[in-house]
């Protein structure tokens, strides 16, 4: 499939990062990826309305996963945010909109806090304050364990895993194997703790870039409730889409739209009126790809 042209972008001081870039003069927008998934595997099927709406698409792979830093640091998301801000410091091209998904998001708030003046505005999708509930803690946690094991035999593993959640070997799950088996074990397993100890709640009301959320009305590894928090505490315009944790990929052709008019709401805050759901689905049951 087509993806914009990816290199290893520099930092001096920092390292070097995997960037995937569009060009072009349009608005930049900083994809940022989830927990396990890299840039690719969690943005693939959103670079193409991207581009086609004008957008300069920019998407890296944070530290310890995919292609992303390798460094014997502990894992921490606000080295996430500092990596995302130095990538687009020394990219130069002005103010971004950074759009975070799931470990995204808290990455996106953290950018936000502490690098307010690159931002032009922030998407959150997906994602939440705090992962602080029993329930929650307890997911992220156990898939934590469970992808440092999987790392002991990864890319085989992982097509067990595919064929078992109904999906024959083919090119496409060949590719998604293998961009899995990219992730440093260790990275990603403190990844998921990481989220477990995350919490904006004593500083997020004071963020002030614009902000959207895109909230996934059947999901159930961040529910949808929490989502709606997050927007209350920015006061943010919410864009509902009907899926799971996984709907940015399966449910693509309702998680795009979505997107384009989050990114479309932080652009013009004063010209998009507000949007708060007027009823929420019942969380659905996530699929095997749902759980990332």
């Amino acid at each position: 499939m087509a993806l914009p042209e990816g290199r290893q972008h520099h930092v001096p001081g920092r390292g070097e990062f995997f960037l995937r870039d569009s060009g072009g003069d349009g608005q930049p927008v900083l994809l940022l990826h989830g927990w396990m998934f890299p840039s690719d595997l969690n943005w693939f099927r959103s670079y193409g309305p991207l581009m086609n709406a004008g957008y300069r698409v920019l998407a890296m792979d944070h530290r310890g996963h995919g292609r992303g830093l390798r460094t014997p640091a502990p894992f921490r998301l606000s080295d996430c945010a500092d990596d995302a801000a130095a990538v687009v410091e020394t990219l130069g091209c002005g103010s971004v909109i950074a759009a975070g998904y799931s470990m995204g998001g808290p990455i996106t708030q953290l950018m936000a806090r502490d690098h307010p003046g690159l931002l032009a505005g922030i998407v959150l999708c997906a994602t939440a304050r705090e992962w602080q509930d029993p329930g929650m803690r307890a997911l992220w946690n156990g898939m934590a364990a469970l992808r440092l094991g999987v790392n002991l035999f990864p890319e085989a593993t992982w097509r067990l895993g595919l064929r078992a959640g109904g999906f024959p070997d083919s090119s496409t799950t060949t590719w998604v194997a293998a961009e899995l088996s990219r992730g440093n074990g260790r990275d990603i397993a403190e990844a998921g703790r990481e989220l477990g100890r995350y919490d904006s709640r004593p500083w997020i009301r004071g963020l002030s870039v614009p902000a959207a959320v895109v909230l996934t009305q059947r999901d159930t590894a961040v529910p949808p409730r929490k989502q709606l928090e997050l927007a209350e505490s920015l006061d943010a315009p919410v864009f509902e889409v009907d899926g799971d944790h996984a709907a940015v990929t399966v449910k693509h052709e309702l998680f795009n739209p979505a997107l384009l008019e989050a990114l479309t709401a932080v652009r013009e805050p004063v010209e998009t009126s507000s949007r708060r759901p007027a009823e929420l689905n019942s969380p659905g049951i996530s699929d095997l790809t749902a759980r990332n």
